[in-house]
């Protein structure tokens, strides 16, 4: 249960940060649109990315020494840049979604989401490389990666279908400054915890 929720609460924290996808899901919930088909493609992308990531990860930290350090050393550095970008933002006055507007068709809409989550570098390293490295810690990798991927479902359909009650708050700007300081802080607070490992 350790790992578990161990998974759950990084995968969740990782998954926070509001980027092209995100913001796309949290658009479609806005508009009403094929939520349901664009949370579960999300979802089920994220929990193929964390399976690889938790089975392959651990495998290649074995064969390559060095390397889960090499790993975990890139991630705190990602997410130091990404965290200091985020609250940068903030400074800046927030930003605004940037996912374009809401696909009409469900194709249209499938394939933007897609290519929002597989086109985009920052995924394979949270899932892959950062889930992976972290996962390898735990001698129950399958109970984290469960853990993590029930994050991707929860933080998805949330977004989602929770997306209509929090449209009067992002309407206004000063929201989305809150939002990436609260994110810019868990990215720092992620990165500290992987270099103190």
């Amino acid at each position: 249960m350790t790992a578990a929720l161990a998974g759950f609460a990084l995968g969740l924290s990782l998954i926070l940060a509001i980027g092209a996808q995100n913001a796309f899901v949290l658009r479609q919930g806005l508009l009403k649109s094929h939520v349901f088909a664009v949370c579960l493609t999300c979802a089920l992308s994220d929990a193929i990315l964390i399976a690889a990531g938790v089975a392959g990860f651990g495998a290649l930290t074995k064969a390559v020494p060095g390397l889960e350090l090499a790993m975990r050393l890139l991630g705190a550095a990602f997410l130091i840049w990404y965290g200091a970008r985020t609250l940068l933002s903030a400074w800046r006055g927030g930003q605004a979604m940037q996912a374009g507007h809401a696909a009409g068709s469900l194709r249209t809409a499938l394939l933007t989401c897609l290519a929002l989550t597989w086109l985009n570098p920052h995924v394979y390293l949270d899932t892959v490389v950062l889930l992976g490295a972290v996962a390898a810690q735990y001698t129950d990798r399958l109970s984290f990666a469960l853990g993590a991927m029930t994050a991707s479902f929860v933080f998805f359909f949330s977004l989602g279908y929770g997306a209509r009650l929090l449209a009067p708050f992002f309407a206004k700007p000063r929201a989305w400054q809150i939002l990436d300081v609260i994110i810019g802080v868990v990215m720092w607070a992620i990165a500290a915890k992987l270099l103190l490992m």
